[in-house]
């Protein structure tokens, strides 16, 4: 295998503290054969969960994140988490960005950057999250939304850093429970574009940040969508939320991504 590929879902506000327990104690069983050489398995559960899930579960099988953060150590933040707070669960990783935080909660690129260099400051790696809306692409500036989302969000960020970035790609549109899945050809072509912009803002090194799709993954998509060049993992949403089908979405994904690179390495 070339390399890791990237598995997450996300689980927003949903499941109770002892729903999420359960479902991360049988994704924990149920993937566990699987080497973590091979794969990133990831879940980003309620602020509520944390600390329970943090003393429960091994994140050497799933590494626990967070929804978001503000960017203050401390202060007059009613209602807000601070990345210190986060380090105190044991957390390695943070969402920034996701499209909710910025069309629900209306936070903007500026303030997306703040949160990045700040979790980047605490040693937390960073999952940004990028994508259009279905008027922007209509109005055929994808390409300038999502180049302005990285340019923003990733300024004065250092090089020595990178190894904590993650990025995924989530067109507005394919998400949430009317999401139109993107084409599997469109995605591998907004992949593209995200990794020359990340080469011309990091260079050379950019090649180790993964760019992950999300949008409206399922069993119908996925592994269409796993073996194209520029897609290094999945973001998965509600097809995720059920331990059983996320497992069995990872091995079918894992099991086209390794043929495909058997009959590369065959043909040769």
């Amino acid at each position: 295998m070339n390399q890791k590929l990237y598995f997450g879902t996300n689980l927003k506000m949903y499941k109770t503290i002892s729903d999420t327990l359960d479902y991360l104690s049988k994704l924990a069983d149920l993937t566990k054969d699987i080497s973590r050489d091979n794969i990133e398995l990831f879940v980003i559960p309620s602020y509520t969960s944390l600390v329970k899930a943090s003393e429960t579960i091994d994140q050497n099988l799933i590494k626990l994140g967070a929804q978001n953060m503000n960017w203050e150590d401390q202060g007059q933040f009613t209602g807000e988490i601070s990345p210190i707070m986060l380090k105190e669960l044991n957390l390695e990783l943070v969402m920034i960005g996701h499209s909710e935080r910025r069309h629900v909660f209306r936070e903007s690129d500026i303030d997306e950057n703040k949160k990045v260099r700040s979790a980047l400051s605490h040693d937390l790696t960073v999952l940004l999250c990028i994508g259009e809306t279905l008027e922007e692409k209509n109005f055929g500036v994808s390409e300038e939304v999502l180049r302005r989302q990285l340019k923003i969000g990733l300024h004065n960020i250092p090089n020595e850093r990178i190894h904590q970035l993650w990025i995924a790609y989530e067109p507005v549109w394919a998400i949430g429970v009317n999401g139109i899945p993107a084409t599997s050809d469109y995605a591998e072509r907004m992949h593209r574009l995200i990794k020359e912009c990340l080469s011309e803002l990091f260079g050379e090194e950019a090649k180790q940040i993964p760019v992950l799709y999300g949008g409206s993954v399922n069993p119908g998509n996925a592994e269409d969508l796993i073996v194209q060049p520029s897609i290094d993992g999945l973001f998965t949403g509600r097809s995720a939320w059920q331990a059983d089908d996320f497992n069995l979405l990872i091995r079918s994904s894992l099991l086209t991504y390794q043929n495909r690179e058997s009959a590369a390495d065959t043909n040769k």
